[in-house]
């Protein structure tokens, strides 16, 4: 039988995954922040945990039900998308209730951040912790600068109080933008899977294109 006559086809290499690599940084990310900003009495630090956990699993859920089921990756692959989301409303929460300034989408860290395409935790501790340095440094000159000078640098001064910015500010920011990543490369991964399902079908349409094969033989 040629492999794409196959009725089980290949699946569960989710690891390769753009989408599940970022979310998985997601998480190991989140876990980290909650357990440093986010009191452990409060639900929302379990509920963050368990929403970027949630992204990952089913992720992988869905990567290895494939080989049987496009319906099921289908479905808990937008699970994943739907837990990363209520992720990214709550890192909006936390910059919002804490008067912290949400990166937009032309802001110069966040696609720095974007262009180094980080694959690990402490990369991106790394860089959270050279941006918080460089910023501070950059602030502390412009304190000592006329207000007309300072508006040369218009992402600086969106910082709280322009006079020293948050470590967490620079944080949040950080894993929300990276979290805005993993959702994109899963919505692309959804409309594959959508494309590829209406033009092939699943496992009921392989079984039968099969036995219809099987049958014409004799």
């Amino acid at each position: 039988m040629n492999k794409k006559d196959n009725i089980i086809v290949d699946h569960g290499g989710y690891r390769k995954m753009r989408s599940f690599v970022m979310a998985q940084l997601v998480y190991d990310l989140t876990v980290k922040f909650c357990d440093k900003y986010i009191s452990f009495k409060s639900r929302t630090h379990d509920q963050m945990v368990q929403a970027a956990r949630s992204g990952v699993q089913n992720i992988a859920e869905g990567s290895q039900t494939s080989g049987t089921s496009k319906k099921s990756e289908i479905r808990l692959t937008d699970v994943a998308r739907a837990s990363l989301e209520e992720l990214k409303l709550d890192y909006e929460d936390f910059l919002r209730q804490n008067h912290f300034q949400k990166w937009e989408r032309n802001n110069q860290f966040r696609q720095e951040l974007v262009d180094n395409r980080y694959t690990k935790a402490n990369e991106v501790i790394n860089w959270v912790h050279e941006i918080h340095t460089r910023v501070n440094c950059k602030l502390n000159e412009l304190s000592k600068q006329s207000e007309q000078e300072k508006t040369s640098f218009p992402e600086l001064t969106k910082f709280t109080s322009c006079k020293k910015a948050s470590y967490k500010e620079i944080a949040a920011n950080t894993i929300l933008t990276l979290t805005n990543v993993a959702c994109y490369l899963l919505d692309r991964h959804l409309a594959s899977l959508a494309e590829d399902f209406e033009h092939n079908g699943g496992f009921t349409e392989r079984l039968y294109k099969s036995r219809s094969k099987n049958r014409n033989k004799f």
